[in-house]
């Protein structure tokens, strides 16, 4: 069974139309940038504000970066909240108020100019014998949430819809949007970047959502019930075995059948993406 799994899962893969999905996904903002280092801040801003419906948080990240001119990466280094922070009025998603965007963007601009780029930051903690990159995620994370925001808030206050942009493995959160954004930036094939160098693709944990959870618990990937970090680890694992360097190349397949309704979990007997194990 589990060989032929992988030889559907591989088929999947390699018959999946990259091109024709990208519009339908936030990885196609970062592709309008050329530079490295606009690639990277794109990718995250895209990445962190990714949740809901890609209908209602597309125009939201068009707009963000497009007050941030033609280099996001420039525009972060020289950035000044006292000046600035009138480009972003009227801005707010969901749990994110403005207060909350213009402090995500105010601690973008201290982690950047403290490290350089988030690579650096993110390799000031990842090891190379580390088994995947939570280390190096939590790191990173901690950094963000170490910036005082008393520029923002006039204290040093972490509200929760500032808080809701930078998740932890270290408190359980699949980190679905994190490891998204590591995916773009460490995987070097398809429509991902590979701008981040020296980190092993099997490094990388699945990004994990609703509809990769629901299609790896119909599929055996996982036994888990609980959407969390060990969910995120135990479907990986599984991955590896399908492919031991590569296991989330799978990821946005499976995710946008989910997305399409290919999956609904309700009649499994007849689904039409590997069929009755």
């Amino acid at each position: 069974m589990t060989q032929s799994l992988k030889q559907k899962l591989d088929s999947f893969y390699r018959d999946y139309d990259f091109q024709k999905r990208i519009a339908h996904d936030p990885i196609e903002l970062p592709h309008q940038y050329a530079r490295p280092e606009d690639i990277e801040i794109s990718g995250f801003i895209a990445s962190c504000f990714a949740y809901g419906k890609v209908t209602l948080f597309k125009p939201l990240i068009k707009s963000l970066l497009s007050r941030m001119g033609q280099s996001p990466y420039d525009f972060l280094i020289h950035f000044n909240v006292g000046r600035q922070r009138d480009l972003f009025a009227g801005l707010r998603y969901r749990f994110n108020r403005n207060d909350d965007i213009i402090g995500f963007i105010y601690i973008l601009n201290r982690v950047i100019r403290k490290y350089g780029s988030l690579e650096s930051a993110f390799k000031r903690y990842y090891r190379k014998s580390d088994p995947s990159v939570e280390a190096g995620l939590a790191g990173i994370i901690d950094a963000f949430l170490g910036v005082d925001t008393s520029a923002v808030y006039g204290d040093d206050l972490k509200r929760k819809g500032l808080l809701q942009f930078f998740p932890s493995p270290s408190g359980g959160s699949a980190c679905k949007r994190m490891n998204m954004f590591l995916r773009w930036m460490i995987r070097d094939r398809d429509i991902d970047f590979g701008i981040w160098k020296g980190i092993p693709k099997n490094k990388l944990v699945i990004p994990l959502d609703v509809h990769i959870a629901r299609i790896s618990r119909c599929l055996g990937f996982t036994l888990r019930s609980t959407q969390d970090w060990k969910m995120a680890v135990e479907i990986t694992e599984f991955l590896k075995t399908m492919d031991p360097e590569d296991p989330v190349k799978y990821d946005f397949a499976l995710c946008h059948q989910g997305i399409a309704g290919v999956c609904s979990a309700m009649h499994c007997d007849e689904c039409a993406l590997f069929g009755r194990q």
